[in-house]
């Protein structure tokens, strides 16, 4: 369970404001915000011709990305990939405690990021969701 800082309070109460959709899950992956609400919310979340995302987009000055919540384990590799997006990776798997994702040479780079920045937000993402840590062969 993570604990919810002022700024992301902020954040999730403009996303209820705007759409009327209570969450508890965001957070920020590569200086984009991300809201994961429940499957049956999210076209309310994202709104008609995405007006919801945008106004909120306006309001905070960043990009934001509403997806589904995962709901346990066999989610995970989906909502790995839901975050991650438009990068992709091979395979996500359950090794020891631990996440191991499988990417090619060129999305192992920019999963890493520099000074491995998206690693540690991916792996905050991770600890917070599912309470395993991550490794990115």
């Amino acid at each position: 369970m993570t604990t919810i800082n002022m700024q992301t309070m902020r954040y999730i109460n403009l996303l209820d404001r705007a759409s009327h959709v209570k969450t508890r899950k965001c957070f920020m992956y590569n200086n984009m915000i991300i809201f994961a609400v429940p499957k049956v919310f999210i076209s309310q979340a994202i709104g008609p011709d995405a007006s919801h995302v945008r106004s909120i987009q306006e309001q905070i000055g960043k990009k934001v990305r509403i997806i589904e919540e995962a709901k346990g384990m066999e989610d995970a590799s989906r909502f790995v990939s839901d975050v991650v997006a438009p990068l992709s990776f091979k395979s996500l798997e359950t090794k020891e405690g631990m996440f191991v994702l499988t990417a090619g040479s060129q999305s192992k780079a920019a999963l890493i990021g520099r000074n491995k920045r998206r690693y540690d937000e991916l792996q905050q993402i991770l600890k917070d969701s599912f309470g395993l840590d991550l490794r990115i062969v």
